[in-house]
This record gives structure tokens, sequence and C-alpha cells, in this order.
């Protein structure tokens, strides 16, 4: 039977990590399409990190707790959901609520939880296989024998991009702060990962692809990236934009583009339609989940905190040295 209430996480005010506070909450019903999961393991993603100083409201629809991607048990269906039963072990992609005991998720964006992978392992991929998939191989159009460069290459999106394009035939080339994180690129398979406090990476993309450039950039830095990415790009290059750590708003000499036939493009996962990221979740079942299950692709993981430890948690992610995903363990009774 399940409880009426369940523990959560809160933001009390925008700012640091100390916003986040556990409090108690009623348990969710799940609507039409839906399904409740009792929620194991929790991911923690940059987004999580921007709705909780403000820049990042949760859409007018979605809970206003943190978490975009859970894994866990199913224990009730709503309405039309039939694609799972009760006791399912599976991982989900949300619109937020995941920092909780009991989390909903449509459906369509949930995923049978691989079953070499603990609940753990599995929170951690949902939110940046889904943002992979569109962005480099929708978007981008990745294709065998392509060559990608990706900044932040050790984040979760940059390790999981790493294995994913390997495993497509793509060579790889990363940007990261640290030679520790270059080494760990590398050893995922990364042709090159290129510190970029010591390095300008546009030379060493020109370089080591044979003046050829980048097919598909991955870049969620934004600032001056953005001239540059056009600079290392190959012609008919494709830049993909998830993210701007760096800044949104800055001056680009679009001839460059033009004369190179270049695409700037980029998405927000969140922001699309039920409908968009549920044909994501069918192609990730097909194109992706045989290679997790065969365990080729698995999530590179920094750390594990439990629930009442978020803060700790929000400031291990805002610390630049981890490498790879950071998870909340979420106990029952």
């Amino acid at each position: 039977m399940l409880p009426s209430t369940m523990t959560v996480i809160e933001a009390e005010d925008k700012g640091g990590p100390d916003v986040l506070k556990v409090a108690e909450r009623p348990v969710p019903e799940p609507g039409k399409g839906e399904v409740l999961i009792e929620v194991h393991a929790a991911g923690v993603n940059r987004p999580d990190v921007l709705q909780r100083m403000g820049l990042y409201p949760a859409p007018k629809d979605a809970s206003d707790l943190l978490g975009l991607e859970v894994a866990g048990r199913i224990v009730k269906c709503g309405e039309g959901a039939n694609r799972f039963a009760e006791g399912d072990e599976v991982c989900a992609l949300v619109n937020g609520g995941g920092y909780a005991q009991y989390a909903v998720a449509p459906e369509a964006t949930t995923l049978k939880k691989p079953e070499n992978l603990s609940f753990t392992e599995a929170a951690a991929l949902p939110e940046t296989v889904f943002t992979v998939w569109h962005n480099v191989f929708e978007r981008g159009q990745l294709k065998e024998g392509d060559w990608l460069l990706v900044h932040g290459g050790s984040s979760g999106i940059g390790t999981t991009a790493i294995q994913m394009a390997t495993l497509k035939g793509a060579k790889v080339i990363v940007t990261a702060g640290t030679d520790e994180k270059c080494h760990a690129c590398e050893e995922l398979g990364a042709t090159k990962a290129i510190n970029y406090k010591k390095e300008d990476f546009v030379g060493i993309v020109k370089e080591i692809t044979d003046r050829h450039g980048a097919d598909v950039i991955l870049d969620m830095v934004g600032g001056d990236y953005i001239e540059k990415d056009i600079h290392a790009a190959a012609t008919e290059g494709r830049i993909v934009q998830i993210a701007f750590l760096q800044g949104s708003k800055v001056e680009v000499d679009l001839v460059r583009l033009m004369m190179r036939r270049l695409t700037l493009t980029g998405s927000t996962l969140r922001a699309q339609s039920d409908a968009a990221k549920a044909a994501m979740a069918r192609a990730i079942e097909t194109a992706v989940w045989p290679l997790v299950e065969e365990g080729k692709l698995a999530p590179v993981m920094d750390s594990t905190f439990d629930l009442k430890d978020v803060a700790e948690a929000h400031k291990r992610i805002d610390d630049p040295h981890h490498i790879g995903k950071i998870v909340l363990s979420v106990e029952h009774g």
C-alpha cells in the first residue's frame, strides 16, 4: 500500500546548494498516460543547478521540484498507460519532481531498466542519453567516419557523447579543463582530449583532422566559443548549442558560416513536447538501449549521495573537478 506522504527536496529560495532542504509532500497521482515510480535513485544535472539558482524555471505544467531523471519501480499506472506493469523496474526522463521518494513520469519517456545496471547507474542515463541522441545524432546528423568535437568532454553529457559516437563509428575530439579529465576522456575512447586552459582547440582540431575540421560540434559553453566553433568546423559542418556557461549573447561574423555552408542550431530538452520526447525515446530504445544492455555503453559515475545530502551533491556538481554523473540515492521505509 502506498503511503500518503513522501520525502522530497525543496528549494527554499534561489541561490547556492544550501537552499535545498528536506521536506514532506503528498505522494502524487499519475495522470493519463503517466506512471508513478517509487524512486530509488535520481540524477543530478546542470539544469537542476540553473533551476536552483532561479535561472531555469519549471514549465507551468511540471512539478516545481528539481530532478529530471529517475530510476525505480512502477507502483501505479495512470489511465491509458499500458506499456509497463506495477513492479517493473524502469528509468525515466521526467519533467521535474525527481528529487523525491515518488515521481510521476510520462510512460512515453519511461524505459526498461537494463538488467546489468543498478538503479543508481540507470538513473544516470535518461537526461544525458536523450540529450546526446537528439542533439548529436538527430540535429547534428553525426554519421560513421565523421569528426565530433565535444566541449565539456568529462561531463555527464560529454562522457556519454564520447561513447555513443565512437560506438557509431565516429571519431571524437573533446575539450576539458584538466589533464586528469583529458586522460579520462581518452580512456573512454576520445581520439584526442585538449586541455583548453593550455592549448588552442581550434588549431589542434585542424591538425588532428588534417585541416578537415569537425563535422559536428556539441557546445555547452557558448560565449567566445561560438566564433571559435565556426573556425573549427568542417565545410557543411553542424554546430549544436545545448547550453551557455559563458553567456548566450555574442557577436559573431556570419560570413564564414555562409561561405562554408555551416549549420548553427541547438535545443533544450525539457521544453519540447511530450510527442517529440516520445519519438526520441522510441529511437533510443532501438538504437541505443541494446548497446547499454550488452555492456558496451555505460554511465561514467562520479559520486553518489543520499537524498538528504542533496546540498553536498550540488556542491560536487558545482566543483569543476568532477568527472561524469552525480546521482542521489533514495531510501524508503
